[in-house]
């Protein structure tokens, strides 16, 4: 090809140009870093047939002179040609695993991804695009707008659309854990160097509300802890129950909920006496993210799951998982966020195995079982000795177990479609 360097002013835009909303600061950008790679092409009389973004791109960047490829092309051919080219474009497809791959590298390299051309919600759905998905009526759809997040097993709260959800709620919540800021780790236990205290994830709690609960619902948690899914339930226009033993965390949790005019109350109690609380058959959903033994200890109090052993752990644990039952109606979903603790040999304790097999035991279905996938965190800093050591791997996950008491042919009569809009805002909030 006779490329040439020509004067941008003896170049002639094609007055019926049909491409339009032309990209020019982004095409401007990817000349500044990668220089002139593509010619213009134009015709004999230097009427452009391909690059009128090129063109505005080095003009808008000062460039008095582009490389241009004269084309011997008859005026059919180039009015053919210029509709092709940029339609060929629109056809383009990607393999995503290769296209994740190579931005991946780019990101080790800390490369400026804007760069790439794609606008930063563009490039998250391209990579992500497996999440739009063909609906069972023909009607395609991103799985993030009608469902909060994609309703597939693995939950990955490191996604942008999870980080961006889960940063409103925190601002709004403001549960930082301050009423444990003395809670213990179990000496030798993964939590013991992290030098902070679990918080219930909001968007996971706002998911479970959407997916397994609607407006109105009656919701309830034995081992409520922090403030959050009372919080985000009370958002939802759902009526909270939590019993939470220690004093000072249920006080602070009332102040937040009452402050913002939730339907919202945490009962200073042990899980055992619900039964106090909580009348048989007058809860439409159980979710709860209880002690996982002593992975992370609470307070010194004995009748704290935290700081059992554990056997007595499983003893009560059993016994307040299968009170649960009971409190719920007919047709509800009960979820429980668990994971797997060692104990002092190394080994699993079967935590979440026993879990399902209490569920199941009392009379629960064992519905789903999703996988939260939590960002890494300190974990590459602390999984490299004992994996060396003893090939214990990092955990950086946790399994989210649904259950259904009832008739599962009568969920979709008491529950319909899920509710796809995910803003939850606080109408009585002051």
């Amino acid at each position: 090809m006779n490329i040439q360097e020509i004067e941008i002013d003896k170049l002639i835009p094609y007055h019926n140009n049909p491409r339009k909303n032309q990209a020019v600061d982004k095409v401007a950008s990817s000349i500044a870093e990668y220089g002139f790679q593509q010619p213009i092409v134009t015709d004999k009389d230097m009427v452009l047939i391909v690059g009128h973004t090129r063109l505005l791109g080095a003009k808008k960047l000062g460039l008095s002179k582009v490389p241009v490829l004269v084309a011997d092309l008859s005026e059919a051919k180039a009015k053919a040609y210029r509709i092709a080219d940029n339609r060929l474009n629109e056809d383009s497809d990607w393999d995503l695993d290769f296209l994740n791959l190579e931005i991946d590298m780019l990101k080790d390299e800390n490369y400026n991804l804007d760069l790439l051309g794609f606008e930063e919600k563009e490039l998250e759905n391209l990579i992500n695009e497996d999440l739009n998905d063909i609906y069972s009526d023909g009607q395609k759809g991103s799985m993030v707008d009608n469902f909060g997040v994609p309703p597939f097993s693995i939950l990955d709260t490191r996604q942008g659309y999870w980080q961006e959800r889960k940063k409103y709620w925190n601002e709004l919540i403001g549960d930082i854990g301050e009423s444990r800021e003395n809670t213990l780790a179990s000496k030798g236990s993964i939590m013991e160097n992290i030098g902070s205290v679990s918080i219930l994830d909001a968007v996971l709690a706002e998911l479970i509300c959407k997916w397994f609960g609607k407006k109105k619902f009656n919701v309830f948690d034995c081992f409520a802890g922090d403030t959050v899914f009372g919080y985000v339930a009370g958002s939802a226009n759902m009526n909270f129950t939590g019993i939470e033993l220690r004093k000072e965390q249920a006080k602070l949790n009332n102040e937040r909920v009452k402050k913002a005019n939730l339907s919202a109350i945490y009962i200073n109690d042990d899980a055992l006496n619900m039964d106090n609380h909580i009348e048989d058959n007058s809860m439409d959903l159980f979710f709860s993210c209880p002690p996982y033994a002593d992975l992370e200890v609470y307070s010194d109090d004995p009748k704290d799951l935290s700081n059992m052993s554990h056997d007595n752990f499983f003893d009560i644990y059993k016994k307040c998982l299968i009170n649960t039952y009971k409190k719920l109606k007919k047709n509800r979903f009960a979820v429980i966020v668990i994971s797997e603790v060692r104990n002092k040999t190394g080994e699993y304790i079967g935590l979440v195995p026993s879990t399902i097999n209490f569920m199941e035991g009392v009379g629960f279905k064992y519905w789903n079982e999703l996988i939260l996938v939590n960002s890494a965190g300190t974990l590459p800093l602390r999984a490299s000795k004992p994996m060396n050591k003893n090939r214990k791997i990092g955990r950086m996950h946790q399994n989210v177990l649904v259950f259904f008491k009832g008739d599962a042919e009568n969920i979709t009569t008491d529950f319909g479609d899920v509710v796809s809009e995910m803003d939850m805002e606080i109408e009585n909030a002051q």
